[in-house]
């Protein structure tokens, strides 16, 4: 079953914090509930323990991951055509192959879905070609060939239980005074008309089964006691030598196949690369499950369409998902700076200096006569609360204040309260430093300089500042393997106001930011609390 199409997926940044994971799951909300189209939130990363504690509290379950936007099979308009299953004849497989719908190639599967071969236009006419140069008629169920020539079985042997198959070389038989040209081979399908002789002729050798075309015989040639199958066909002669390799089971024609095949999840790229190595008209798509859900021809390849993103809480590639190249971006909203993503197209873009992204999707809300449920409007208080820092931080506006009140009226919950149950839950200080520093880290390109700036907020840093050490000796080496000019922590003091940066690489440029005499990577600065408002803009400013 084909994916939907109509999927637009809502994602934040990397290495997400509550307010990206929350706008992304607001903002689909509200989409679906204005019946817009179908909108999915999700994320770049794992989830924090702060976004975990705050999912849990109102009953949500974390966005799905998204490894990248590159375009997978999935996305494309692949077709459908009927399987056959592998016990199905030639000649149903023949039908199907000419019907007007242009199928060209049909998957064979087996008993349980999935792929035992395909079958093409080119496939069956080669049978059948060869079928003329050798007339040798393979196991055929017995059921498929009565079908296959309208026939009937008339004596005991083609009725018994252990006739289940007809095998041997068709012939039709020639008049008997042809003596040179009569078949004397037992392991022979032989057919005839009204000759009775010839019937009894080949009866005696004690052929594999007689057919007799367009004729009925005396009913004492039906009684005689042989183990030859006989059987009457209203078709002539010719006509039925060739119906009855149409009775073929199509898992003969496909029997020493090892087709080359793809998944739905595979991406364009990776299969169109396969596809240059080979010359196949269609190739088999299988799902998850190892079964066959459609076929791929290279016209698909050449008219994919790309997946829709819409981007929230960031605006810079090296933020965002990957294979974001490859992506339609349809909307942008965000309250940080202007970065580096381009569009093709026009977009909606709704960017504004307040301190929380949902705190626009609240907005957004409001302005489209949505109410949110209650809890959603407690997970969008909870997402202001955090990204604002109780309303502590510098980025903070009125607006925050006042859309994080509404939420918590219709939640039923106090901001006060909330805010402490966040900021009280552990950071978890005995994780390990590549987890603490990753888990809120930001690449920033400045004027030519690659930085990244990671954040632990808390409201005990002493506990951080123990592994000090640590997270210095980590910085380093996470600023020499991706050749960072310099890597930055923040440790965010709530209750202190302030922060320690710890700076691996030249400190140079932060000390002139915020005017810190002498040399040390490791200096507090009070009142510096947002990594958005405080710390990246004076950078920018010092490297003009």
């Amino acid at each position: 079953m084909k994916e939907s199409k109509g999927i637009i997926y809502v994602l934040g940044h990397k290495n997400p914090d509550t307010d990206s994971i929350v706008s992304a799951m607001a903002y689909a909300a509200l989409r679906n509930a204005l019946g817009d189209s179908e909108y999915r939130a999700g994320r770049l990363g794992l989830v924090s323990d702060e976004t975990k504690l705050v999912l849990e509290r109102f009953g949500f379950e974390p966005p799905e991951y998204v490894k990248d936007l590159r375009a997978q099979l999935r996305d494309l308009d692949y077709d459908t055509p009927p399987c056959l299953n592998k016990g199905a004849t030639v000649s149903r497989a023949w039908s199907l192959l000419h019907s007007d719908e242009g199928i060209g190639v049909l998957p064979i599967i087996n008993d349980d879905g999935t792929l035992y071969g395909m079958a093409s236009i080119g496939d069956v006419a080669t049978y059948n070609m060869e079928s003329c140069e050798d007339p040798y008629l393979h196991e055929v169920p017995l059921f498929n060939l009565l079908g296959a020539i309208e026939g009937k079985v008339r004596n005991k042997a083609g009725r018994g239980a252990d006739v289940d198959s007809i095998k041997g070389e068709v012939l039709i038989a020639l008049p008997q005074s042809r003596e040179n040209l009569l078949f004397s081979n037992r392991d022979s399908i032989v057919i005839c008309g009204e000759q009775p002789e010839m019937v009894r002729r080949a009866l005696d050798i004690g052929v594999n089964c007689v057919i007799v075309c367009q004729a009925e015989l005396d009913q004492s040639i039906y009684e005689i006691p042989t183990d030859t199958c006989i059987i009457s066909t209203p078709m002539g002669p010719v006509r039925t030598a060739r119906m009855l390799y149409q009775a073929t089971q199509m898992s003969k024609l496909c029997a020493d196949q090892d087709p080359v095949k793809f998944h739905l999840d595979d991406y364009v790229d990776d299969v169109r690369a396969t596809m240059l190595k080979s010359r196949y008209r269609s190739y088999p798509i299988l799902d998850e499950n190892e079964r066959v859900a459609g076929t791929l021809s290279r016209y698909h390849i050449l008219h994919h369409r790309k997946k829709q993103v819409v981007l929230v809480d960031h605006n810079e590639i090296s933020q965002s998902v990957n294979g974001l190249d490859q992506a339609e971006i349809i909307g942008i909203i965000d309250h940080h700076r202007l970065a580096d993503i381009q569009t093709t197209n026009p977009v909606f873009v709704r960017n504004e200096p307040v301190g929380s992204t949902t705190t626009i999707i609240a907005a957004m809300y409001q302005a489209r006569g949505v109410m949110p449920s209650e809890r959603m409007a407690g997970l969008m208080a909870a997402a202001i609360l955090s990204d604002t820092v109780i309303f502590k931080s510098p980025t903070c506006t009125q607006l925050d204040r006042e859309i994080a009140a509404r939420l918590a009226r219709i939640a039923n919950v106090s901001l006060e309260e909330l805010g402490k149950e966040i900021f009280s839950a552990s950071y978890g200080e005995s994780k390990p430093v590549p987890e603490l520093v990753s888990s809120d880290l930001k690449q920033f390109h400045i004027a030519g300089h690659t930085l990244a700036v990671s954040q632990i907020t808390c409201v005990d840093s002493d506990a951080m500042l123990d592994r000090q050490d640590e997270f210095m000796e980590y910085l380093e080496d996470l600023r020499m393997k991706n050749s960072y000019e310099f890597a930055v922590l923040m440790v965010t003091d709530i209750l202190r106001e302030g922060s320690l940066l710890l700076c691996a690489g030249s400190s140079e440029a932060i000390h002139q930011a915020f005017n810190v005499p002498g040399e040390d990577n490791a200096f507090f600065l009070p009142g510096v609390i947002s990594r958005k408002k405080q710390v990246i803009p004076m950078l920018s400013a010092i490297w003009g």
